[in-house]
């Protein structure tokens, strides 16, 4: 197994890390854009305002694509196992 080979299953990794929390980071971010517009607009300035609204928006995209990221965490984990004689040898 050599250096290439080692980054490569790296890279591919990151790449699935990246891939399967932007839908959860992407929602959170979104909600709390628009509860902090919000906030800015009416001048309201509690700090705990958008933790309800964040975690609705986590639950919801947890929802609709969990499936699609556990069908990729195992496709990664399957296709990964299936090279490991060819990464050691």
């Amino acid at each position: 197994m050599d250096a290439d080979t080692v980054l490569q299953v790296g890279r591919e990794a990151l790449y699935l890390t990246v891939m399967l929390a932007a839908p959860l980071l992407l929602s959170a971010l979104a909600i709390g854009l628009l509860i902090g517009i919000f906030q800015a607009a009416t001048q309201i300035q509690e700090q705990t305002l958008s933790f309800i609204p964040k975690l609705v928006a986590l639950v919801v995209a947890l929802t609709l694509a969990g499936q699609w990221m556990v069908n990729s965490w195992v496709y990664f984990c399957q296709q990964l196992f299936e090279q490991i004689p060819n990464l050691i040898g």
